[in-house]
This record gives C-alpha cells, sequence and structure tokens, in this order.
C-alpha cells in the first residue's frame, strides 16, 4: 500500500469505451481510485453498485470515483449496462496500475496461495496526493465509510 502524503502513481488506462482516463485529467478534485477483483461477481457487483447509489454525494464533495479492475472495457460496458452503474470502471489487463498501487499479489483462499486484486481504496487530494487508503476491504458499509473519511479530509484540507 501507499503511504499517505505520498504522490499517487500516475495512470492513463481505458473505460468501458476505450476511451484513455488518467489521473492528470481530474487533478485539482479529489479522487476515489478503488481496486475490484472482477465484474458481475457479487462482492463487486455490491460495492458498485453502492458507489452509484451514492454518486450524487460524492459529486457534491468533488470527489470522482474510478474502479479499476483486471477485466477487459468489453466486460466493463457488459457490467455497467446490466446494473445501470454510473461510475467509470477502468481497464488494467496488464496489472501495472493494480501492482503499483499496491493492489495485486498473493492471496489466500482455504488454504492455497494465488496471486490477484486485493480489494484497495484510496482517497487522493486534488494535489494529487494520497489522502487515505483502505487495504483488503470488507464490501459491506465500505462506501459509507469512504464517504464519511472523504468528508473529515475535507475539513482538515489546507492544500
Amino acid at each position: 500500500m501507499l503511504e499517505v502524503g505520498v504522490e499517487a502513481p500516475s495512470f492513463c488506462l481505458p473505460n468501458s469505451d476505450d476511451i484513455e482516463l488518467c489521473l492528470r485529467d481530474i487533478k485539482g478534485s479529489w479522487l476515489v481510485l478503488y481496486f475490484y477483483p472482477k465484474d458481475n461477481t457479487p462482492g463487486c457487483t455490491t460495492e458498485a453498485c453502492e458507489f452509484t447509489n451514492e454518486l450524487s454525494e460524492f459529486i457534491k464533495l468533488d470527489a470522482t470515483i474510478f474502479g479499476v479492475s483486471p477485466d477487459s472495457p468489453e466486460k466493463h460496458r457488459n457490467f455497467i449496462e446490466k446494473h445501470s452503474l454510473k461510475i467509470p470502471l477502468l481497464s488494467d489487463v496488464e496489472k501495472s496500475v493494480l501492482k503499483e498501487y499496491g493492489a495485486w499479489g498473493v492471496k489466500k483462499n482455504f488454504g492455497k496461495e494465488y496471486e490477484g486484486v486485493i480489494r484497495s481504496t484510496y482517497i487522493i487530494d486534488p494535489a494529487g496526493k494520497i489522502a487515505h487508503s483502505w487495504k483488503n476491504v470488507r464490501v459491506k458499509g465500505h462506501v459509507d465509510i469512504v464517504k464519511k473519511r472523504l468528508i473529515k479530509l475535507q475539513e482538515n484540507y489546507n492544500g
């Protein structure tokens, strides 16, 4: 995981329409950047739907939300359409951004080790620095926790 206060690693990734979105494009506003394993799975669907449901609240807080997974833009398109998602989903097929943000690594499941996405979330401030992070996120209630932390960070932010 990246430390609070460090410069967020720059990235440009394609969204569900194959349009490249970059960190530099949203500099000057807050970013909630969350990494998730796979489209159309129960936990990932819940998380994406909850971020979508709270999108207007995040917009009021001058925050953009990007979801990132190793799925292709085509899979993201299907996921967005199937669940009426309103947040941009970025495709990191190469897993380079996932690795840079510490969201790719060894996981354990039923005693077996394998490499995969470590569900993680970052809040990046308007100056492009890591303001807060969560690793091994539990989906239930996470979006509300992120929103509350964002509000607190903004209260204490002095650029």
